[in-house]
């Protein structure tokens, strides 16, 4: 499930790019400021900039990204369409470009044409375990499995970080979101839950193991090479 981090300070804009990308199966991040879009960019697969940000703008957000080293793809939503400013930008490290007003079709389209360039993989395989990010289906062994919507997040979420330890207040953010009103146990819940259809237990653990005094890790060996 690849992230996009929007940026934009037209909250209409965000409403629908937030529906459209949803609906493709992308997790989304969402900033109003360039400020505040600067620490977001580390944890995007790929970001959506407009040029005209408050505070830092998209084409100044772009080329200190490049600076500092983050690879990520980037897409300009701007209503400069002169040959001088695309220049500008693509010379500062955007990607790719969409001139306002524009179909929020043609960005879902472009972002999933940037995430294929980055090599961004729309369907991850572990072992017997094959994960379909846009089509949210999952299969162990050949057979498919009926996740709910949250364990299939929670699921996508450490696979796509096999190796890191994620404690479950992160995980609690990531998968919940930041507003969430419940606790951590809700977390555990889920864990189990998941364990279950995977055939999981958490004493020989073929995919989430848990780490004590931490929270649970997604196995970064081949669970059936063992």
């Amino acid at each position: 499930m690849p992230t996009v981090l929007i940026v934009d300070d037209d909250p209409a804009i965000l409403e629908v790019l937030r529906t459209y990308l949803r609906a493709e199966g992308h997790t989304v991040l969402e900033a109003r400021d360039g400020h505040a879009a600067w620490p977001l960019l580390a944890q995007a697969d790929v970001a959506v900039l407009d040029w005209m940000l408050p505070g830092r703008p998209g084409v100044d957000l772009a080329r200190d990204a490049r600076t500092a080293g983050l690879s990520l793809p980037l897409l300009m939503l701007t209503g400069r369409g002169e040959e001088e400013d695309k220049l500008s930008g693509l010379d500062g490290g955007v990607d790719d470009y969409v001139v306002k007003p524009f179909s929020p079709r043609e960005v879902t389209a472009r972002v999933r044409a940037l995430l294929r360039r980055a090599g961004v993989r729309e369907v991850l395989t572990t072992g017997a375990l094959d994960v379909n990010l846009r089509g949210r289906e999952v299969r162990l062994d050949g057979a498919k499995l009926e996740l709910s919507k949250l364990e299939f997040d929670l699921l996508v979420t450490m696979a796509q970080h096999a190796g890191l330890a994620w404690t479950r207040e992160r995980l609690l953010e990531r998968v919940w979101g930041s507003d969430f009103p419940g606790t951590e146990r809700v977390v555990d819940v889920h864990i189990t839950g998941l364990r279950r259809k995977l055939g999981d237990t958490p004493d020989t653990p073929r995919f989430i193991e848990t780490v004590r005094g931490v929270g649970y890790r997604f196995r970064e060996d081949d669970p059936d090479s063992a």
